[in-house]
């Protein structure tokens, strides 16, 4: 298992070992103490799993009570993930990460608390498995538009298929004048 740093405090790109044959393949996906070595030690509580279809963009989300932390993995198809820094304080804060999870190339991102995280759909039936550190709160949840001009996300797409929830989320300037907001501090 490697694991690559990124620029942002937090989040890495985890590349699990895979044994293939004619067969198919292995992999641990997840192993509490190989991601303990390699720094990531948040517990996991709940997984959750997404169909989708081609062009549609899931997120931007996050959650602050309990604060939660998600390790994305796409199973099925092709996704274009993202993780934006939304900490007070993060010298990164505003800032993007991006990089295609697929079936095919196997790896995981993992974005700490404090990072809004969605992904877009590149084919028909990606399915996008991620872990979380927290339980989902629906009272303490929110997102950033996916499309926010100050974030400035390069999706791989131009016209993208969005709940109405997703759709009308507010901006990071709007989330970073909640009083909830300061519970993502660096």
């Amino acid at each position: 298992m490697k694991i690559e740093e990124t620029k942002f405090a937090g989040l890495v790109i985890i590349q699990p070992d895979c044994w293939e044959d004619e067969r198919g393949f292995f992999m641990e996906s997840y192993h509490a103490d190989k991601f303990r070595d390699l720094g990531v030690t948040e517990t996991f509580v709940q997984d959750n799993h997404s169909y989708s279809q081609k062009n549609v963009v899931r997120g931007l989300h996050f959650q602050w009570d309990p604060p939660m932390g998600k390790l994305m993995r796409v199973t099925a198809g092709r996704g274009f993930c993202v993780a934006v820094d939304i900490r007070h304080g993060s010298p990164t804060l505003g800032q993007w990460h991006g990089l295609e999870l697929s079936a095919k190339n196997k790896l995981q991102i993992f974005a700490p608390a404090g990072f809004a995280r969605g992904f877009c759909a590149l084919e028909d039936g990606t399915e996008v498995q991620y872990k979380c550190s927290g339980l989902y709160n629906p009272k303490a949840e929110s997102g950033i538009v996916w499309n926010d001009p100050d974030v400035g996300i390069q999706w791989p797409i131009s016209s993208p298929i969005l709940s109405s929830k997703d759709a009308g989320a507010q901006t990071l300037k709007q989330w970073l004048d909640r009083p909830e907001s300061k519970n993502f501090s660096l």
